[in-house]
């Protein structure tokens, strides 16, 4: 990043409790980046995960997966290019190693890198005053075990460093250090025939990011990280030995309480604002998680409104090669977050290479528009043939 006001940019999507233009009402976390879909197979079906077929990125979709995958080793490795068209030194990286211990369990371990780039800060008069180097991570780890032939649990555990602060500007900002916990689980049917073709059917929910609430000023106010519920379905119809049509829809809902409308007391500055509508926000976490489902200031529609959801389908030809698509949708009260997206992937023996592409069709900017996705994953070991 070449000049502040990048960099302003860059700051305010991580910063919590800032409300965006168009947003009357939106709900704001630590540590966003959390809620970024890594990879991009998921980026090419509408980021749906939670109930598609286990890949070597299940650890951030639905860590549960991992016991029904098809061998005995995954490695994967993301790089998501991030606000690409105001610069080129923003991105999300990272890697996953999955071990399918036996036929009834597994782990995972996966380091995600959200990197802000270099801020350059010069002072009133213009010159350089040092070079800040902004960034936050993820190291998380996960368990899996099938409770039966066709569904499985897993729990999940990260550790959580947000570091975004400009030292040699003596910002008030603190590095955040944290750790969260989740719970997944996954379920697909045996291979059944249907008439003209076979079917599967897989279904999934992920609970990620369990945590307490963080702060990033000495004494300043408690944000939620983004603890966040799925929930998924799918059907894969299978045509023959060679093609194959999956097709999934996934809802999404953050666990943090939206923020109450306070009334001004103009008569007495003094004067705590009063809530007018809503709950009050300022609870600890676990209260806040069952507090998220029915705090909404203007009640059910909008608890409603702050579901989002998608669509997703994935073409695939013989295991070897895939065409993707998919839909999200976001309340525009809520962060207005709608698009389009298109994506493919190659396997070559035991490495897979899966690109996707995003076409925005909101008036919100995306910082993903215009964007290509890349994921690589390698498969080692034995091969399980409960895919």
């Amino acid at each position: 990043m070449k000049n502040i006001a990048i960099a302003i940019v860059a700051i305010l999507f991580v910063i919590p409790a800032i409300k965006a233009q168009d947003e009357p009402n939106p709900i704001t976390t630590a540590a966003p980046f959390l809620l970024i879909t890594p990879d991009a197979r998921a980026g090419g079906m509408g980021d749906v995960g939670v109930a598609t077929s286990p890949d070597a990125n299940s650890l951030h979709h639905n860590p549960a997966k991992f016991s029904f995958m098809n061998s005995q080793y995954k490695v994967g490795i993301i790089y998501t290019p991030w606000l690409r068209e105001l610069t080129n030194d923003i991105f999300l990286g990272g890697f996953t190693v999955a071990n399918r211990i036996n036929d009834r369990s597994a782990w995972a371990a996966s380091l995600k890198y959200f990197n802000l780039g270099e801020i350059e800060l010069t002072d009133g008069g213009g010159f350089p005053i040092g070079t800040e180097k902004l960034n936050e991570f993820s190291l998380d780890g996960s368990y899996s075990l099938k409770l039966s032939d066709y569904f499985g649990m897993g729990v999940a555990m990260s550790y959580i460093r947000s570091d975004l602060g400009i030292k040699s500007a003596d910002a008030s900002i603190n590095p955040v250090n944290t750790f969260t916990v989740g719970v997944s689980g996954y379920f697909q049917t045996d291979e059944q025939n249907y008439g003209n073709f076979n079917g599967r059917w897989r279904g999934g929910f992920n609970i990620a990011n369990i945590g307490p609430k963080v702060t990033y000023t000495d004494g300043g106010s408690e944000n939620f990280v983004p603890t966040n519920l799925k929930l998924g379905g799918g059907f894969d119809f299978v045509l023959d030995d060679y093609n194959r049509i999956n097709t999934m829809l996934e809802f999404t809902k953050l666990l943090v309480p939206t923020p109450p409308i306070y009334g001004d007391h103009d008569d007495d500055p003094l004067t705590p604002d009063e809530i007018i509508k809503g709950k009050d926000d300022n609870v600890g976490f676990a209260k806040g998680m069952f507090q998220s489902f029915g705090d909404a200031p203007d009640g059910f529609s909008e608890e409603l409104a702050e579901v989002t959801w998608a669509l997703g389908v994935e073409y695939m030809y013989n295991n070897a090669f895939a065409l993707r698509t998919g839909y999200f949708h976001e309340s525009d009260l809520k962060g207005a977050r709608q698009f389009f997206t298109i994506g493919a992937g190659f396997r070559f023996r035991s490495a897979e290479l899966d690109v996707s592409y995003l076409f925005n069709a909101s008036d919100v900017n995306n910082p993903l528009e215009n964007t290509l996705r890349f994921s690589f994953a390698f498969n080692f070991g034995d091969v399980y043939e409960d895919y």
